[in-house]
């Protein structure tokens, strides 16, 4: 299916992928700013941000938010990253001009009741709470701010407690008449429906946004190494072994894809065959990749006990050497690359992933890049790409290891 284009003169953009086999449409409205856009006394506003839209508007209360959409047969979600924030909906097909108009009404019309922010503060860090007391899901932060410091890359999305419970409504309208510009507003919508009628809808809700956004990337983040341990009253140590890898921009993008999933993205993964399957030293051990437009990150996580720890980083660091020396055997890497093309296909049967795919592809690349091509340069990905790219960023020395786990 083609996606059809529209920016309007105040600078927002358009997307609609029509789809015509099926009977509904996500849509996804942007904002690229992320907790990387936050000055120093901003840390979390972002995120609270992204709270605060959902608690009512000059039309809606929040409770009326929730049922336009959900009382409909839909669904209302956001989420904040470090670079973009996402407001979508899932709706019938023939509901798409409500849900346009439900996720502009939140971004344009919010009230920031100062009661209402005061509640929110406190929800927001009884979520901190919650994601310290769960270090499986804590370490994650804890690793990046270890390996990039003050960097904004760096900074927890969520803040801290001390900085959320500061905020006033004038900081949030502050960052919002400053981030939320027409230039950074991107409506990107996958589904069932008529572009024509999506930019009429768009014109009527977005039009109104001030333009004149500025941004620019930060410098690449460098990453320390070393170790850090953490110690709290609990079982398991969660782990994070890594270091930086490739910027959205960078050539090796889908070199460092397949390296990934080579060695930790699958059941079928090194990593996972050889601590899992064949020692049974955990019950997870994965990694994943982290992309951004000034860098990127490479990280290892799980979790096993204390005296299976020295174990598992040691097999870690094996399997990186094997990888540095020897890259991957032909079988090996065919049988990578077609689990990697299969997620990317599989994806596509999915409204809610075509729509994050195209709304990515904008903000990032400012263009549409076809499927054909993602499974192209995957294809091309050959074990010499492999080998340099593991001997440039798995070298020990920029590794770095981070876990919480039992304070003895």
């Amino acid at each position: 299916m083609s996606i059809h284009k529209h920016t309007l003169s105040n600078g927002v953009r358009i997307l609609v992928e029509p789809v015509g086999h099926v009977q509904s449409a996500a849509i996804g409205l942007w904002c690229k700013t992320g907790s990387r856009h936050e000055l120093e006394n901003e840390a979390g506003i972002t995120h609270l941000i992204e709270h605060m839209l959902f608690k009512g508007t000059e039309r809606r209360t929040a409770k009326e938010i929730a049922e336009s959409v959900e009382g409909r047969g839909g669904s209302l979600n956001a989420f904040t990253d470090k670079e973009s924030t996402c407001y979508y909906c899932r709706v019938l097909a023939d509901d798409v001009e409500n849900g346009i108009d439900v996720l502009s009404d939140m971004m344009l019309h919010s009230q920031f009741d100062s009661d209402e922010l005061a509640r929110e503060e406190s929800v927001v860090i009884e979520e901190i709470k919650r994601s310290e007391d769960e270090p499986g899901d804590h370490i994650h932060e804890v690793h990046l701010a270890h390996r990039w410091g003050e960097h904004p890359l760096g900074k927890p999305i969520i803040g801290t407690r001390e900085s959320v419970s500061g905020f006033k409504r004038n900081h949030l309208i502050d960052y919002i008449e400053r981030q939320y510009r027409g230039e950074n507003i991107l409506l990107s919508i996958a589904g069932n429906i008529d572009p024509q009628l999506i930019v009429s809808a768009a014109e009527k809700s977005l039009g109104a946004i001030k333009g004149g956004a500025v941004d620019s990337l930060p410098p690449r983040p460098a990453g320390l190494g070393g170790k850090a341990y953490l110690g709290k009253d609990v079982e398991q140590v969660h782990f994070c072994i890594g270091t930086d890898g490739t910027s959205l921009y960078d050539s090796e993008l889908y070199t460092m894809s397949v390296l990934d999933s080579a060695l930790g993205g699958s059941m079928s993964s090194r990593l996972f065959q050889e601590i899992r399957e064949k020692r049974g030293l955990v019950y997870s051990v994965g990694s994943y990749v982290l992309n951004y437009g000034s860098g990127g990150a490479y990280t290892v996580y799980g979790g096993t006990s204390s005296e299976q720890w020295p174990q598992v980083q040691e097999l870690t660091r094996i399997e990186f050497d094997k990888v540095m020396k020897d890259g991957f055997d032909p079988d090996e890497l065919a049988r990578t690359k077609q689990h990697i093309k299969g997620s990317v296909v599989l994806a596509l049967e999915s409204m809610s992933s075509r729509m994050m795919r195209m709304s990515r592809n904008e903000l990032n690349h400012q263009r549409d890049i076809p499927v054909e091509e993602t499974l192209a340069k995957i294809d091309a990905v050959s074990n010499s790409d492999l080998m340099e790219l593991a001997n440039r960023i798995l070298v020990e020395s920029l590794v770095s290891t981070t876990a919480i786990g039992p304070e003895a």
